[in-house]
């Protein structure tokens, strides 16, 4: 990540639908967080999906939690340090 502070991994659990992302990246642009890495992964049937965020873990990052946590399709969000390793991976994948 190019900024000062350290990246965090948001895990979000969401329903997977038409429009759910752009809620998500409307939430971020409305109060210019910026996310460095989106990875997304549709859970059993498809019904809901994981969509894990880079994001610098800064004074503003609890906040974006809650804000995210009233989304209407955001069924769960949670801090995954664990699964810095898929961006990671995937950073191995493209280079």
């Amino acid at each position: 990540m190019p900024s000062d502070t350290s990246p965090a991994i948001v895990r979000l659990t969401v329903r997977n639908h038409p429009g759910v992302m752009s809620h998500v990246s409307g939430l971020f642009a409305r109060r210019a967080f910026n996310v460095e890495g989106i990875l997304c992964v549709p859970l059993g049937d498809g019904a809901q999906s994981v969509v894990l965020l880079e994001v610098a873990d800064d004074e503003r990052l609890e906040q974006m939690i809650a804000q995210l946590r009233k989304l209407e399709d955001v069924r769960d969000v949670r801090l995954d340090p664990a699964a810095a390793a898929a961006f990671e991976a995937v950073g191995r994948w493209i280079a």
